[in-house]
């Protein structure tokens, strides 16, 4: 029965009690309280009027998610043959942190990244990074209990905190300085609530890349705060101009870390849905924890299976990733594109990303007084049918930045920047800058 309609009762019932079952049905149902905190905006509502659009016939260009696929970059083909040769088995559950040959692949990984001591048992495969993400606060926090998130964050992060009755606390990434954690912002948000510290490498938005030396004395707050650090490192492969990734893991053994990562972005497989989780370092007095990571896993019975069976063929194949990123390779092209275009764009700094998918452009506020900057991606969706996020929905302060997207193929990717430049143009008219 749809809300506001007047419910009918036949019966011998007093009129006071037929009124109250009336409002009892007439009441809307509300979501819970835990999502109060908890935004998406990559997902959110300017995506829908992005859909509404597109009914009407318009073609819109989504630049909102990091989506590989949806720009003709495709999964490696042996990953999809061996998925597809082993569908007859995998019609059925299978432990709950997945299939031996795709963990111990895995493992073969963490070696490579020297990350020592890890087994087996230390890795639980999920439905993508983002499925372990949720199950690794759900196991840690306890109401009001504290993360260290930075910001600008993957909108995930704080969500997932959020929605496990834990609170956010938003650490700063220094665009002045190529996007680095500030270090002296960290140590003055750990209170004796905090639990964990998250830690984006490569990072979405911003596409920095930290040094060893900023990951160390990362390290060394978690170990003098007795913290967990979660390291997010979906993007280790996609990398720019000759820089390397470490593992935050591989610094240090006397500290709890929890490693993320994935199939979805270095092998453009996002749908496929394929992420694991490993657990290293000081695992002395973690058991609990660690319990309550295995009851979470074993609830949801398994990850997707049939993307289990690509994960070994990935991490042992060619990785074609390395063409991509080359100087000569479509992605490095594509990145080179924008950020000149950008560059070049009244009013517009950002910093060159080293890696990822994204770069995170500041609008000089004289030259471009948003207010509202959800507002304001909305009005370029709607002149120029491009979709993009506005910064704050990546937990950053102030309307003044968006994320960009540089998946789109060259020709495709210049014609985004010029749609860009056109609106911008006409905003700072609007606005008489």
């Amino acid at each position: 029965m749809k809300h506001g309609h007047t419910l009918h009762v036949a019966t011998n019932e007093t009129p006071g009690a037929s009124e109250a079952a009336a409002r009892a049905v007439a009441r809307s149902i509300a979501k819970s309280d835990k999502l109060a905190n908890v935004c998406y905006e990559i997902r959110g509502p300017v995506l829908e009027r992005a859909r509404q659009m597109e009914e009407e016939g318009h073609r819109i260009i989504k630049l909102n998610t990091g989506n590989p696929a949806a720009f003709g970059f495709e999964a490696p083909e042996e990953i999809t043959q061996d998925m597809i040769r082993n569908m007859g088995n995998a019609a059925g559950y299978v432990d709950s942190k997945g299939i031996f040959p795709a963990r111990k692949a895995i493992m073969h990984y963490t070696q490579e990244k020297k990350i020592a001591n890890v087994h087996v048992d230390d890795i639980y495969i999920g439905n993508g990074a983002s499925e372990l993400i949720v199950m690794a606060m759900q196991a840690l926090l306890n109401n009001d209990d504290e993360v260290l998130v930075p910001a600008p964050d993957y909108p995930l992060w704080t969500a997932a905190v959020n929605l496990s009755g834990g609170k956010a606390r938003h650490y700063l990434c220094d665009p002045d300085n190529g996007w680095l954690p500030a270090i002296d912002d960290i140590k003055a948000k750990i209170t004796k609530r905090t639990k964990a510290i998250v830690v984006i490498n490569p990072n979405n938005p911003t596409g920095a890349v930290y040094p060893d030396d900023v990951l160390r004395e990362i390290i060394e707050l978690a170990r003098q705060h007795n913290l967990i650090v979660c390291s997010d490192e979906i993007y280790d492969k996609v990398l720019y101009d000759g820089v390397t990734h470490t593992s935050m893991a591989s610094l240090a053994d006397d500290v709890l870390f929890l490693t993320f990562n994935g199939l979805s972005k270095n092998y453009r497989a996002c749908g496929y849905r394929a992420g694991w989780m490993i657990v290293s370092g000081d695992k002395r007095n973690a058991a609990d924890y660690i319990e309550g990571l295995n009851i979470l896993a074993t609830m949801r019975l398994c990850a997707n299976v049939p993307a289990q069976f690509g994960i070994q063929t990935a991490l042992g194949g060619y990785q074609s990733i390395n063409d991509l990123v080359k100087p000569t390779g479509r992605l490095t092209r594509q990145r080179d594109i924008a950020y000149e275009a950008l560059s070049a764009m009244p009013g517009i700094s950002v910093v060159k990303p080293k890696g990822a998918l994204y770069m995170f452009p500041r609008f000089d506020p004289k030259m471009y007084p948003i207010v509202d900057d959800q507002q304001f991606v909305l009005e370029m969706l709607e002149a120029e049918r491009v979709l993009m996020v506005q910064g704050t929905g990546f937990n950053w302060a102030t309307p003044d930045r968006i994320r960009v997207v540089f998946l789109p193929n060259s020709d495709d990717l210049t014609e985004v920047m010029a749609r860009i430049a056109r609106f911008l143009d006409g905003y700072r008219k609007r606005h008489g800058r």
